[in-house]
């Protein structure tokens, strides 16, 4: 199968009339369908196509994203969702510089008659460490993200959305906590991703305990490392199966927002580079102690990984296809018989 006849053949597929049995609260984000979330317009994984991903694979819920921002589309998007029995959580971006606030309104406005409890967004589409080359650089960018979330909180204020800004390898856990005190707004949060920050040498578990009482969605995920000569290889991994408490960041999760959904990001790739051995990797870190530079490469060396981390460089379309399932397939398990999430 090539990867057309793979997109293809996925966007002819049926609408579900009714769901399979459900296997486990927990939804899923795009990122757990990479490969055909990599090779849809605009790299975006639609919302009614993750519903349907997701209910047959017996999940609670989609946290996916829109390319129609129709109002006739959100409404099949939320009678789907009713007819399914799922939660919808939708990605959109933040309201780009220079741009009429109105675009950022109208995905508002849809997102909320699609029935999603909540919205999500990075401010940084890339990796801190990779894009930018000089501290000068970072703080630029940061001004600008300031603009976005000021225009943005009063809208969402307005429309009684809950936005969450996701730990996207771009605010350390202390940076992203001062800007959510900055802006204090009940519906201005984090999209708490509990294993990105570990790019950014933060100790994961202070990340959910600092940031949970603040979250509005969550990008589920376990994480295997591996030293290599410049850092550490960061690795998605099923649950369970990684080196994180996961029963820990859970409970702790629930603990701060009961009502809170799950979302699985299990992202089926070769592992991420972490060059923390370098110069250009501190660059925007001109003021973090060596302590943190310790305690990752401590933490690196304790937890050398079960199991080979997962890789798709060398795999057909169809090897690679039975690796996602199976990687999906091993967290639903896990999420079910040992986190709770039925």
């Amino acid at each position: 199968m090539t990867r057309r006849q793979f997109v293809v053949a996925a966007a002819a597929a049926p609408m579900l009339a009714a769901a399979p049995p459900r296997r486990t609260s927990m939804g899923f984000t795009s990122d757990s369908w990479a490969m055909e979330r990599w090779s849809s317009p605009k790299e975006i994984l639609q919302v009614h196509r993750l519903l349907e991903l997701a209910a047959q694979v017996g999940g609670g819920g989609a946290h996916g994203g829109l390319v129609d921002i129709s109002f006739e589309y959100a409404r099949k998007v939320r009678e789907m969702k009713e007819r399914l029995g799922m939660y919808v959580e939708i990605q959109t971006f933040l309201p780009r510089l220079g741009e009429d606030p109105a675009v950022f309104e109208h995905a508002v406005r849809v997102s909320k008659e699609a029935g999603a409890t909540s919205l999500r967004v990075v401010c940084l589409l890339g990796r801190r460490y990779e894009m930018f080359n000089t501290y000068d650089e970072w703080k630029t960018a940061v001004a600008g993200f300031h603009k976005q979330i000021a225009t943005a909180i009063p809208i969402v204020e307005k429309h009684k959305m809950p936005l969450g800004v996701e730990t996207h390898k771009d605010w350390t856990v202390d940076e992203h906590l001062a800007l959510l005190k900055q802006y204090d707004s009940e519906f201005f949060g984090v999209t708490l991703d509990t294993g990105n920050n570990m790019s950014l040498l933060d100790d994961q578990h202070e990340v959910v305990d600092k940031l949970a009482p603040y979250t509005f969605n969550v990008h589920l995920k376990d994480m295997g490392v591996e030293e290599y000569p410049e850092g550490f290889l960061l690795s998605e991994v099923p649950l369970g199966e990684g080196m994180l408490d996961m029963k820990r960041i859970v409970n702790t999760i629930r603990k701060a927002k009961p009502k809170i959904n799950f979302s699985l990001e299990m992202i089926t790739r070769d592992p991420l580079q972490i060059p923390c051995l370098t110069d250009k990797y501190w660059a925007t870190f001109p003021d973090r102690p060596g302590i943190y530079l310790a305690r990752a490469l401590s933490m690196v060396r304790a937890n050398k990984p079960r199991k080979p981390l997962p890789r798709i460089t060398g795999l057909t379309p169809e090897g690679r296809a039975r690796l996602e399932a199976d990687l999906i397939e091993r967290s639903i398990i896990y999420a079910r018989d040992q986190l709770g999430l039925v």
